[in-house]
């Protein structure tokens, strides 16, 4: 789901740049997604993330609707479009809950993070100094001590150099994903965590319009239901492309999505 909604988003960028420089854009960096409620339409309500969520919403509510051969309403074009984003939409709205590591991953401090694991290994030099010295002036019944205590310097050890290799495991797999949607994982040396931030924050995001589309379907349902008349800011419709996109206050560079 996440990366049928980074397809649709590069689309409809695309899409929005036509005919200009930034129009045959391959990829986007992911910052790009906290941006996508900033871009409105010209109603002046519906953002960018509106329409993406909506258009999967549909897509996906299409497909589970051939696969399951369910019985959808199919009285006119839009009714059925509003019962295929009613049944997409708790798809795309589990987003959250399928990405849940991604947020606590965003809550970690991987200077702490580090700075803990190193500690592990220096306190357990301590231990070994303490052995030392007590070898040197333990009694009999110290030698119990001394030799329960060796056995757990073997075991530990061995589970330090575990978590010492997991680390460093997975700061290179952090590494690898923040090149993959960023380009150049030396501008996030600071913050090698801030790729999980970006997600997080978007996540969030995404919960509040996927409410708010989901209260708006179940309203034009509604309206459907009764046989009244709809009006184009209430529809489904797609709002983009024949919408031109704006956004105040911004700058060209900043406004494209697609950079």
């Amino acid at each position: 789901m996440f990366s049928k909604l980074l397809e649709a988003v590069l689309k409809t960028g695309n899409r929005m740049n036509v005919g200009t420089n930034r129009g045959e854009a391959h990829a986007f960096k992911l910052d790009a997604l906290l941006k996508l409620v900033d871009v409105k339409g010209t109603d002046g309500k519906t953002t960018l993330l509106h329409f993406v969520v909506r258009e999967i919403s549909r897509a996906e509510g299409s497909r589970l609707s051939s696969a399951n051969f369910s019985s959808i309403n199919h009285q006119s074009n839009t009714v059925t479009d509003l019962e295929y984003c009613k049944l997409g939409i708790q798809v795309v709205s589990r987003l959250s809950v399928e990405l849940n590591n991604v947020k606590k991953a965003a809550a970690m401090d991987s200077d702490m993070l580090s700075f803990y694991v190193a500690k592990l290994g220096g306190e357990l030099g301590k231990i070994r100094e303490v052995l030392q010295l007590n070898n040197s002036f333990s009694n009999e019944n110290g030698h119990h001590f001394h030799d329960a205590m060796i056995e757990f310097m073997r075991k530990a050890e061995d589970e330090i150099l575990d978590i010492q290799a997991r680390e460093s495991f997975t700061l290179s797999m952090v590494k690898e994903i923040t090149e993959y949607y960023h380009g150049d994982s030396t501008k996030e040396e600071s913050h090698p965590f801030r790729v999980f931030v970006v997600v997080r924050d978007f996540l969030a995001t995404l919960d509040q319009v996927c409410r708010e589309v989901e209260k708006l379907n179940e309203h034009n349902i509604i309206i459907m239901g009764r046989h009244l008349p709809v009006t184009a800011n209430q529809t489904s419709d797609p709002v983009f492309p024949s919408f031109q996109a704006s956004r105040s206050g911004s700058s060209d560079d900043d406004s494209s999505l697609s950079s």
